[in-house]
C-alpha cells in the first residue's frame, strides 16, 4: 500500500502522523511511504531521517493526497485537506466529528473511508489511541493552569504548591479518567490541594487507592460542582463521552462565585468542551477571559510538546496502521471489532452513532456500510 504523510497545518501543530521509526516498520512490511517535505523538521525529524527509513519525500500536500491510498495524520483534516480526499482513499487520524459539522459534511462528500483514532476501542473498554494524548493533555493542563495563575499572565497570583506557612492552591478536576488521573498526578507532584469529581463510585475507589490521602474524591453532582468550583483556583475539565459532544458541567453562573484571576482549563474542547463558556483556542492565543476567570481551551494541547506526543501517539497507532495496510481496510475492520469502532465515515455514510445523533445524519452501522 502507498501511505502518505502530509505536514500538519493546524495552528501551532507540530506533530506528525509517522515518526521515522514507524516509517521503517511499514517499509519493512512491504509498504511504500511518501512524506511531505519538512513535515517533521520542527521536532527534529529530518527529511534525511525519513529517506534513511525508506520514505520518499514530496514537495507538497497536494502531491501526497494525489498519490496515497492511505493518509495518516494527527489532527482532523482542515477544509482544504478534506477537499483533496477522494472516494476509495483511507484516512486514519483524529477526527472529533460530533462538534464539527463542517468537517463531517466535507468528509461525507469526499467519499473517503475515515477511521478516527478517538473511537477505536480495546478489550477493556478503553480508548487506546486517545489514551496517550489524554495522558499528555492531562499533565499539560496543570502546567498550563499553573502558568496562567501567575499575576503577570492575568491570574490571581496563586502558587499551586504554596510554601511553608501559606496554603497551597486548590485544584478541582471534573472527571477521573485518563486525563483526570494524569492531571492529578501532576497537581499532587506540585503539592496542590486536589479534589476529583466523578460519577463512577468504582472509579473513585480506584483513585482513592491510587492516591490515598494526597487527594479528595467526591461523587459528582450539581451540588458538588457548585461547592468545589467556588473555592478552586484551577478547574480542569476532563469529561469524555467517546465520539459524542461533551456535557456542559461548569456553567456560566459558577464563574461569578470564583476568585477573579482563577483559571479553568477545558481538556474536553476537542469534543465541544465541558464548560458552558468554552470555545476553542490555539497555542498562539491560548486564553480569553469571561467574568474575570481565565479560560484555557487549546484544542490541540499535546501539539505544544510535539516530539513527546508524536512518539507516544505512534506507539499506539502503529499496530492498527500495520493492520490496515497489510490486510486492506475492509479485512482489517472485519477482523477487529475494536478497530471497526474507529470507522466514522465510509463512502458518504456516517457510521458512528454518536456523530449521526449529534449532527442529524442517518446512521449506518459500520459493518453494514463496508459490506
Amino acid at each position: 500500500m502507498l501511505i502518505g504523510v502530509p505536514k500538519e497545518i493546524k495552528n501551532h501543530e507540530y506533530r506528525i502522523g509517522l515518526a521515522p521509526s514507524s516509517v521503517r516498520e511499514l517499509v519493512a512490511h512491504g509498504h511504500a511511504v511518501v512524506v511531505e517535505r519538512n513535515a517533521g523538521a520542527s521536532i527534529g525529524f529530518t527529511d534525511d531521517q525519513y529517506i534513511a527509513a525508506g520514505a520518499r519525500i514530496e514537495a507538497s500536500a497536494e502531491q501526497i493526497f494525489a498519490q496515497a491510498e492511505m493518509i495518516i495524520k494527527v489532527k482532523e483534516p482542515q477544509p482544504n485537506e478534506c477537499k483533496m480526499l477522494r472516494e476509495g482513499q483511507l484516512l486514519y487520524t483524529y477526527l472529533h466529528l460530533a462538534p464539527d459539522p463542517q468537517q463531517t459534511e466535507l468528509l461525507v462528500a469526499s467519499g473517503a473511508t475515515c477511521v478516527a483514532y478517538e473511537t477505536v476501542t480495546d478489550a477493556r473498554g478503553g480508548l487506546p489511541l486517545l489514551a496517550p494524548m489524554s495522558e499528555v493533555a492531562g499533565r499539560m493542563s496543570i502546567q498550563a493552569g499553573a502558568h496562567h495563575l501567575e499575576k503577570a499572565q492575568g491570574g490571581s497570583g496563586v502558587l499551586l504548591g504554596g510554601v511553608p506557612g501559606v496554603a497551597p492552591g486548590k485544584v478541582l478536576i471534573i472527571g477521573g479518567g485518563v486525563v483526570g488521573t494524569n492531571a492529578a498526578q501532576m497537581a499532587v507532584g506540585m503539592r496542590a490541594d486536589v479534589t476529583i469529581l466523578d460519577r463512577s463510585t468504582p472509579r473513585l475507589r480506584e483513585l482513592d487507592n491510587l492516591f490515598g490521602n494526597q487527594i479528595k474524591t467526591v461523587y459528582s453532582t450539581v451540588d458538588a460542582i457548585d461547592y468545589y468550583s467556588a473555592s478552586a483556583d484551577l478547574v480542569i475539565g476532563a469529561v469524555l463521552i467517546p465520539g459524542a459532544t461533551s456535557p456542559k458541567l461548569l456553567r456560566k453562573e459558577h464563574l461569578a462565585n470564583m476568585r477573579p484571576g482563577s483559571v479553568v482549563c477545558d481538556v474536553a474542547i476537542d469534543q465541544g468542551g465541558c464548560f458552558e463558556t468554552s470555545k476553542a483556542t490555539t497555542h498562539q492565543s491560548p486564553t480569553y477571559v469571561v467574568d474575570d476567570v481565565i479560560h484555557y481551551c487549546v484544542a490541540n494541547m499535546p501539539g505544544g510538546v510535539a516530539r513527546t506526543s508524536t512518539m507516544a501517539l505512534n506507539n499506539a497507532t502503529l499496530p492498527f496502521a500495520l493492520a490496515l495496510a497489510n490486510k486492506g481496510y475492509r479485512q482489517a475492520l472485519l477482523d477487529d471489532p475494536h478497530l471497526m469502532n474507529g470507522l466514522n465515515v465510509h463512502q458518504g455514510k456516517v457510521t458512528y452513532q454518536a456523530v449521526s445523533d449529534a449532527l442529524d445524519y442517518d446512521y449506518v452501522p459500520a459493518k453494514e456500510a463496508i459490506g
